[in-house]
Parts: C-alpha cells; sequence; structure tokens
C-alpha cells in the first residue's frame, strides 16, 4: 500500500475543490487534490461567475484570465415567452459595490483545469487524477483518508480532509450526516448549439430567464455556444429526451426550425434542493456540491460552492498561521456557511424558479407586478441587484459570530 504524508487532503478536483486546493498551496500550506477522474470533469452546467467570487479570485491574479476567457454580461433578462416582454437589470448600477459590475460566462472546467494545473506545478502541492476516495477514519490528531486506483490503495495521512467531490460526495457519506431537503419532479434537460439565437429572438443578451406556462428555459451564452435549458416531464424517457425530435420540438417553438438546429451536448439532470445538517464534523469539512444542491435559475451553485472554499481556507491559514483553535475555527465556518446557504442560495433559487415555472397563473401575475415595480424603482432595483449578484449575502455572513 503506498502512502502519503500531507496537511490537507482536498477531494474533487472540480472548480470548488480545485479553488481550494489553489487557495491552500498559495499560503504554502501542504495539499494533496485528488480526483476519482481521469480529468476534470467537463462539466457544462455551470458557466456564470458572480461579482464578489470574480473579487475573491482577482486577490490570486485568476479573473482577469476567465474574463479573457468569457464574456461580459453586465445586463441580464427576465423575459415572458408568449407576450415577448423584458424585464431587465443592469448591473453597472452597482459599480460603487464592486469592482467588477457584471457576470463572467465561461465553463467551469476552464478553471478547473488552469488552478489544478497550478497546484500539481506547486512545490508543496501534487495532485492526482484516478484516485477514488473509499473512506476515512479520524481523531483528534488528524485524518487517515483511503483511495483506490485502477491498480492499487493508496493511504493519505493529513491533519485535516476537505470534501469537494459533488452531490454524490462520498465524503459526506461517510461523515454520516443527513442531507435534506427535496428533489424536483421535472428532469432538467440542457441543450448546446452555435445556433446564433440573437438572430432570431430580438433584443436577446447574455443571461435570459423565461418565464413560460407551457416551457419555460434559461437562455445563457458562452464564448463558443448558446446554452438552451428546459424542464422535461419525469415520465418522459431519456432516450426520447435525447432525441432529435426532443431538440426539433424545443428549437422549433424557440427558432422556427428544430430540424436545422445542430447540437453539440444533450445533457439530461435532476435538480435538488438540499443541504447538509453540518458541513463540517471533527477535522473533516464538506463544501460545493457536496454541502448543498440548488437549482440553477440565478447561477448561485458553482459560486456559493466557491465561497465555501475560500471561507473554509481562511479558517485553515488561520489555523496553520495564526495558531487559531481548530474546533473554534471550523464551527465558525459551519454556522456562516450554513447561515447563507439556508437563508439566501435556498430561499432565493426557489423563488427565482418559481417565478419561471408559474406561468400565467394569478400568482406569477403579481410577482411579475412586483419585478416591474422593482426595475422601476431606482432604490428597489439597487437592492436587488445587490442581492442577486450575491454582494448581499457575503457581507451579512461576516456578521454570524
Amino acid at each position: 500500500m503506498r502512502e502519503y504524508r500531507t496537511k490537507i487532503v482536498v477531494v474533487g478536483a472540480g472548480p470548488v475543490g480545485s479553488v481550494a486546493a489553489y487557495l491552500l498551496a498559495e499560503q504554502g500550506i501542504d495539499v494533496l487534490l485528488i480526483e476519482a477522474q481521469e480529468d476534470c470533469a467537463l462539466d457544462l452546467r455551470a458557466s456564470t461567475f458572480h461579482p464578489p467570487t470574480l473579487e475573491m479570485l482577482d486577490d490570486f491574479g485568476i479573473t482577469e484570465k476567465l474574463i479573457k476567457m468569457g464574456l461580459k454580461a453586465p445586463v441580464y433578462h427576465f423575459r415572458e415567452r408568449q407576450t415577448g416582454e423584458v424585464i431587465d437589470f443592469d448591473m453597472s448600477e452597482i459599480a460603487d459595490r464592486t469592482r467588477f459590475p457584471f457576470r463572467v460566462q465561461c465553463e467551469q472546467y476552464h478553471l478547473s483545469r488552469m488552478l489544478s494545473d497550478a497546484v500539481d506545478g506547486a512545490q508543496n502541492a501534487e495532485v492526482l487524477f484516478n484516485h477514488r476516495v473509499v473512506g476515512f477514519t479520524q481523531n483528534s490528531q488528524g485524518v487517515e483518508v483511503f483511495a483506490e486506483t485502477p491498480h492499487d490503495v493508496v493511504k493519505i495521512n493529513a491533519d485535516f480532509l476537505i470534501g469537494a467531490d459533488g452531490s454524490n460526495s462520498m465524503v459526506r457519506k461517510w461523515l454520516d450526516t443527513g442531507f435534506d431537503g427535496f428533489t424536483y419532479p421535472e428532469k432538467f434537460l440542457c441543450f448546446t448549439t452555435t445556433t446564433p439565437l440573437e438572430d432570431h429572438l430580438p433584443n436577446l443578451c447574455h443571461v435570459n430567464y423565461v418565464s413560460d406556462p407551457e416551457e419555460w428555459m434559461v437562455l445563457l451564452r458562452v464564448p463558443s455556444l448558446w446554452r438552451v435549458l428546459v424542464p422535461a416531464k419525469e415520465h418522459q424517457s431519456d432516450e426520447e429526451l435525447l432525441a432529435d425530435a426532443k431538440k426539433n420540438d424545443v428549437f422549433d417553438r424557440l427558432v422556427g426550425s428544430g430540424e436545422s438546429v445542430e447540437t453539440a451536448h444533450r445533457t439530461i439532470y435532476r435538480v435538488h434542493q438540499r443541504v447538509a445538517k453540518t458541513f463540517c464534523r471533527g477535522r473533516v469539512s464538506v463544501i460545493g456540491d457536496a454541502a448543498h444542491l440548488n437549482n440553477p435559475i440565478g447561477g448561485f451553485g458553482m459560486n456559493s460552492g466557491i465561497h465555501d472554499a475560500f471561507n473554509l481556507c481562511e479558517k485553515l491559514v488561520g489555523i496553520y498561521k495564526h495558531g487559531r483553535d481548530a474546533d473554534t475555527e471550523l464551527a465558525r465556518f459551519d454556522r456562516q456557511r450554513r447561515t447563507t446557504t439556508h437563508d439566501f442560495i435556498q430561499a432565493q433559487t426557489i423563488k427565482n424558479m418559481e417565478y419561471l415555472s408559474e406561468g400565467q397563473s394569478e400568482v406569477h401575475a403579481k410577482r411579475k407586478q412586483a419585478m416591474l415595480e422593482t426595475q422601476q424603482d431606482p432604490v428597489k432595483r439597487r437592492q436587488f441587484l445587490i442581492r442577486q449578484s450575491m454582494i448581499e449575502c457575503l457581507e451579512e455572513e461576516r456578521e454570524v459570530a
């Protein structure tokens, strides 16, 4: 059995785990980043970076690279599909609150690969692909992590373990903590296409949330593609949803000629609203999708996971460099991030989803009127922009003792 010794093990080389490992390596803390797959996952679900995330990453020289690889999106739309009405919000109005008054549209795997490469090049860090965590034990002094490869089993001795290994997190399961919440009954279907949707839909911006009683959708632009997210009935088989007939049906109603639209990807996934009962137990913590899941409306999932990583790594740096008490620091991480997750991430994403899917109901009419009033009132509009950009929740988080 091969053995490693390091200070911190990070499980999962997605954007959240790669950020955590990079932050620790940058602070001179020995770290081992391990990933079950042979490379960073080519995951297309997350592509939006919010202003606070850009500010955090900018402290390490990362944001400029993301901007070069992505698209700036200062404006986003809530659209009514049946009437064509558009309620627009422009983040340039809050330029006094952030250095980056826009979203950056860039696929998450660019960040994962950039940072995992940087981690692997650091003297005090290493990345191990094709290493799947199968269990761990811990005591008051540290953690023993066991991982398997196609050829052997590896034991890693560490001070702390961070699970950033996604929604089916092995680390969370071994912590034996609840993962309370619910799963949306419908499936979600995502298409990517190079078809210029802006030629077919007037006044289309890079980020569009489209309400409709029959088929709401999200239209997101990334540098090379449009991403089109639509709901699908639970009873429909995956084969039916991935077939050309379904693709043609969706794009017939979107651009008028579905058969002419070519897609680069067709992906089906389930969407959950769940939060772990604890983000930390002993010397083991979970962050990102391992700790919480939410629907994609608003683009909060990956961003909140990156915020987990920054919060936790700040606490770990305090433990190593300033002699702070580990139990106290990790308990504070747990309180701060679970509070933010419950009070903002879960509440806001559920509200956003309801707005899109309620269609022409009386409730939706009231919500749309409230949205219009917000958009037309400078004070309310500014408050909305600060909240939706995730600035407000992070300011409130810092007040949690």
